[in-house]
């Protein structure tokens, strides 16, 4: 019995694998952004190596865009240069967030090896690749030799089944299990999503699940490929699939969750395992912030706009909107969501991953409150060290934007 993670493992690496065992694998799809595009231009040139595939890798600039000052100026000439020397497909600013487009342009399909230099890059692992983030020198041997090597992880099978109740979404439900796991809970394990309320769900509400299992100590995580999966890569998969499935009785542990008993739920600071019911928090907001890998995609502008239809946001709010990816972007101008969203008093960026990790476009000051689709809320995440971030839903996020406090979206949309 194997798991789909030591399948698609012992493909790539040409012998049997299982959790565990040291592998070295063939690389399929190489991702590179922006802010350590220099980072690997550098260690590239320390191993004097040269780029095995260049038609494998994918550069984005999407972390410092627009550029914010001279620095991530610099850093984002150093990945454009480093892309033309060597003909790498490069997306340019306003392209979008790096797990956004990936997947969205179809350089993802199940079964690949997935190597990126992001954190979150297992958001890929929702379309059935085995996706880990990795760090600059990494990524250069990973460059040059066209392998790396991995301990093949065990698999935690997350089963999840019922109805998710209305104005409940994919982030609540993965700030639910990090909750259950901790931080740690899953340290350099695989979680596979299954059951009727993952089946149920589009591919935008399963990338939040694959992307915050990191949250949780994941090294990746993992949804088996079935037809949603086959529709999303319709018209935009690259390369033909090779889906791999887990064997009954594979996974090493299983965690059951009901889903019709959740509710909207909020991760309060400093941690995205401290989490509580909305209703049960009432923090009053300075700023709440719809966007980023795991509330910038079109179902989440969706989401927004049923609650803020006809509403505006409270005065002293501040609600910053961000989409994904430039085709997210148009989706919502064409659709008229984003005439409904500015109307509501919001103010609407450029695809990038700017306000996530602080970096510009809605950086906190000293002491502020922000509630952000996010999924990061450490200490000084957003800006400044005193300043404090509430993850959640953007429902919940847009809710809370009326009220100018933490609110569950139910208490505003009966």
């Amino acid at each position: 019995m194997k798991t789909a993670v030591e399948k698609i493992l012992s493909r790539a690496s040409g012998r049997e694998a299982s959790a565990g065992d040291i592998v070295e694998a063939e690389v399929d799809v190489y991702m590179v952004h922006d802010p350590m595009g220099a980072l690997v231009e550098e260690a590239l040139r320390e191993l004097n190596g040269k780029i095995r595939h260049p038609e494998r890798v994918v550069a984005i600039q999407d972390h410092f865009v627009p550029a914010k000052d001279i620095e991530s100026a610099n850093l984002s000439k150093r990945l454009r240069d480093l892309c033309r020397r060597e003909r790498i497909l490069h997306y340019e600013v306003g392209a979008g967030i790096c797990h956004i487009t990936l997947p969205e342009e179809g350089h993802v399909v199940p079964g690949d090896v997935v190597v990126g230099t992001d954190s979150h890059t297992p958001t890929s692992g929702a379309l059935g690749a085995f996706a880990v983030g990795i760090g600059a020198t990494e990524m250069a041997a990973a460059l040059t030799t066209g392998r790396l090597w991995f301990r093949v992880p065990e698999t935690v099978l997350i089963r999840v089944s019922g109805p998710l109740p209305e104005y409940v979404f994919a982030k609540d439900l993965i700030l639910k299990v990090i909750s259950t796991m901790g931080v740690d809970g899953a340290n350099y394990k695989a979680l596979e999503f299954s059951g009727d309320t993952v089946e149920r769900m589009v591919m935008d509400e399963r990338f939040v699940l694959t992307n915050m299992s990191v949250e949780a100590g994941a090294k990746t995580a993992m949804i088996p490929p079935d037809r949603v999966t086959l529709s999303y890569l319709e018209g935009r998969a690259r390369r033909p699939p090779r889906p791999e499935y887990s064997d009954p009785g594979s996974h090493s542990e299983v965690l059951d969750v009901d889903a019709s008993s959740l509710e909207p739920l909020v991760a309060l600071p400093y941690s995205p395992a401290n989490v509580r019911p909305a209703s049960e928090v009432q923090e009053e907001i300075d700023q709440a912030f719809i966007g980023s890998c795991t509330g910038g995609r079109l179902s989440d502008l969706i989401a927004a706009t049923r609650v803020l239809r006809g509403r505006k946001v409270k005065d002293g709010v501040r609600l910053i909107v961000i989409p994904g990816s430039r085709r997210v972007y148009l989706e919502a101008l064409k659709s008229g969501l984003m005439e409904t969203l500015i109307e509501s008093g919001a103010v609407v960026g450029p695809p990038t991953c700017g306000p996530c990790l602080g970096a510009h476009l809605g950086v906190l000051a000293e002491g502020e409150v922000a509630v952000s689709t996010s999924n990061r809320n450490f200490r000084g995440r957003m800006g400044h060290p005193s300043s404090r971030v509430y993850l959640a839903s953007a429902a919940t996020v847009a809710a809370s934007a009326l009220r100018g406090r933490i609110t569950d979206p139910r208490e505003v949309v009966p």
